[in-house]
């Protein structure tokens, strides 16, 4: 596996932000990692995603992810800014093939099994199912799992703090991508506060679910 994705399996969150404003990405991911999560993933949904990349990178320690990468042009600006993982919402073949000469992890997006075998046809074994609620959640998970014990899921899409642990219970999910530890309005209001406070309580629920293993 790669060093980000082992990285991303112990912290088991990937906080995701959507960010109209690139100035506040780093006051946004020192929040997130004031409260125990090094990690973001930037979604490339607004102007100026690039520099919010840019800007969240320059938060020390911080692991930063691309997400909603649709085009080779997104991809590598991107990581010409800082980003060390990409996301997207679908298997995108150059995106993804893009990835892969470059040796940098990509998490494409399936939801059948016809989209994982595409993907480990590109190799690859840790995919995001998404959207993880509309396609039947952690139940559907576990269905994909048994013919595909290789594969590890980074579940996204309707996941926030009520479910979180019926996702981080099953083996095969390697962490869980989610907008609830920043939320929109807490970041266009500047409520640092509230996304460190969400961020901390986001990490107890891994721990708590650990425990419950």
């Amino acid at each position: 596996m790669h060093p980000v994705l082992e990285a991303l399996s112990r912290i088991r969150l990937l906080p995701l932000v959507t960010l109209p404003d690139p100035a506040r990405a780093g006051e946004v991911a020192a929040a997130l990692a004031e409260g125990g999560l090094p990690c973001i993933e930037v979604a490339f949904r607004a102007a100026g995603a690039a520099e919010a990349v840019r800007r969240a990178a320059e938060v020390p320690g911080m692991l930063v992810a691309a997400g909603t990468v649709l085009t080779t042009e997104q991809a590598e600006a991107a990581v010409g800014a800082g980003a060390r993982l990409i996301v997207s919402p679908a298997l995108h073949p150059r995106v993804v093939g893009w990835c892969i000469e470059r040796k940098i992890p990509v998490l494409p997006g399936v939801c059948t099994p016809g989209d994982i075998a595409a993907a480990l046809d590109f190799g690859l074994e840790t995919v995001k199912f998404f959207p993880a609620e509309s396609y039947g959640g952690a139940k559907t998970i576990r269905s994909l799992a048994a013919p595909y014990p290789m594969v590890r899921f980074v579940p996204t899409g309707g996941i926030d703090e009520k479910n979180l642990a019926d996702y981080l219970k099953i083996p095969a999910v390697l962490a869980c991508g989610g907008s609830w530890m920043a939320k929109p309005e807490w970041i266009a209001a500047g409520a640092r506060q509230e996304i460190v406070r969400a961020a901390a309580a986001a990490v107890a629920a891994v721990a708590g679910a650990k425990q419950a293993k």
